[in-house]
């Protein structure tokens, strides 16, 4: 529990282009909410694959991963010895924060939950990139640190 807990006290340092990727995807999808994955190097906690999903429920208010792409993705990401260090969705019309199905569905204990918010966006407009760790049903949210390159 001691190496959970200190998990739960770290930031996510994110590259610029990844949070593009992410909100790009996110803005596409909209009015639906996006979903996926950013993997990285087992045990290194630097996100660095992008792995946007589809959004099974094709819903405005709810994401759910397709289980065969599910268990592709985790097949491929034991194959290449990676784990998914970002779990992304968006909220296409209330703000950047859990909701309890999110809370409910957060099974990745070592994972940063990013959500981005279009409720306000446009194509060029605001949003918000906001980053939890969410651990037995406790929501932390994180400092965000967007860095150019690793």
């Amino acid at each position: 529990m001691e190496a959970l807990l200190l998990i739960l006290t770290t930031m996510l340092t994110i590259t610029q282009a990844l949070v593009d990727q992410i909100v790009a995807h996110a803005r596409q999808d909209h009015p639906d909410e996006a979903c996926g994955v950013v993997a990285g190097p087992e045990g290194t906690g630097r996100p660095e694959r992008f792995i946007p999903m589809l959004n099974a429920a094709r819903s405005p208010t709810f994401y759910e991963f397709d289980s065969g792409d599910l268990l592709k993705l985790y097949r491929e990401l034991d194959d290449r010895d990676e784990e998914p260090v970002v779990i992304y969705h968006s909220h296409t019309a209330t703000e950047a924060y859990p909701s309890r199905t999110d809370i409910s569905y957060a099974n990745e204990p070592g994972a940063h939950y990013v959500l981005v918010s279009t409720a306000d966006a446009d194509d060029a407009g605001p949003f918000q990139f906001r980053s939890f760790r969410i651990l037995e049903g406790e929501v932390t949210e994180e400092e965000v640190t967007v860095v150019e390159t690793y």
